[in-house]
């Protein structure tokens, strides 16, 4: 069973790709349950992500299925073989909320990881002097040994973009650059540390402006993640006041991932926006002698 007895984002991904590739091969249950000599109900709890499939279980139900792909098979292969791996966030679990949890193994997980965020500095590229400061002055009353925890589990999630194995793209919108909500020396250290991320090969930042209007006002702070070398989105995630939201079904998929590509199209080129941040970052450090 998934640790804690709840389903992982991994075993119910791996569960939702078991289920369609089932259907496609028109099987029922109870057929793809006399594969693997089991029941029908261990089928269905492994659909939904509630039992961890074994590497032999994956293997002779893609057998069944006919899926012959390389990738695939492999990939759900290392699904199997990850849906109870401790990773290294559970060390803080005390402390973080589980639908959190699930936001950070979707990035350990990712290839590819698209954000909009029309409020704040992106998580993925917060100082943890920016991390502090929006943690605290937040509208929910935080323990102060939780924020240091907050702050930690912030600054480790970055080691996925730092190593390169990741491709991250964020479009923030204008006015989270132009308008410190946090302290002025804290805004200007938060916007040296983007233009030095924005050096990285895989990494993309790009800043929607004012005039795209409506555009920003309406599409709320989102994440999507990518799993393999097609950046096809897989998962997407929405922050809200009192958690985290995971998406998975592919009309909500669909929706984002054309609502990400409304915003690209409409924000500043990285290298017009990363000239408006250092212009921005000019402004201000001249305002401060």
């Amino acid at each position: 069973m998934p640790a804690g007895g709840r389903p992982t984002v991994r075993s119910r991904r791996l569960g939702a790709a078991l289920r369609r590739y089932r259907q496609a091969a028109k099987f029922d249950q109870s057929q793809a349950a006399e594969v693997i000599a089991s029941s029908t109900a261990k089928i269905s709890r492994i659909e939904t992500g509630h039992v961890s499939a074994r590497v032999i279980d994956v293997r002779l139900l893609l057998d069944a299925y006919g899926v012959d792909d390389a990738k695939v098979r492999s990939r759900l292969e290392e699904l199997a073989k990850g849906s109870n791996k401790r990773g290294w966030w559970l060390e803080h679990a005390a402390h973080l909320r589980p639908d959190y949890l699930d936001h950070i193994a979707l990035e350990d997980d990712a290839t590819y990881i698209r954000e909009w965020q029309p409020v704040l500095i992106p998580g993925l590229l917060q100082t943890a002097a920016y991390a502090e400061a929006s943690i605290t002055a937040g509208p929910n009353y935080v323990d102060p040994e939780r924020v240091a925890q907050l702050v930690k589990v912030r600054q480790a999630r970055q080691a996925q973009i730092e190593s390169g194995g990741t491709s991250y793209a964020v479009i923030i919108w204008e006015p989270v650059i132009l308008h410190p909500l946090l302290n002025s020396q804290i805004h200007r250290e938060q916007l040296s540390t983007i233009l030095d991320v924005a050096g990285r090969q895989n990494v993309t930042i790009q800043v929607l402006p004012f005039t795209a209007g409506v555009l920003a006002g309406t599409t709320s702070a989102f994440s999507s993640f990518s799993f393999d070398s097609d950046p096809a989105v897989e998962a997407v995630t929405m922050e809200n006041l009192r958690g985290t939201s995971v998406l998975e079904d592919p009309e909500d998929l669909s929706a984002y991932t054309n609502a990400f590509d409304l915003l690209r199209s409409a924000a500043l080129g990285p290298d017009e926006s990363t000239r408006l941040i250092r212009r921005v970052l000019r402004s201000s450090e001249e305002d401060a002698k």
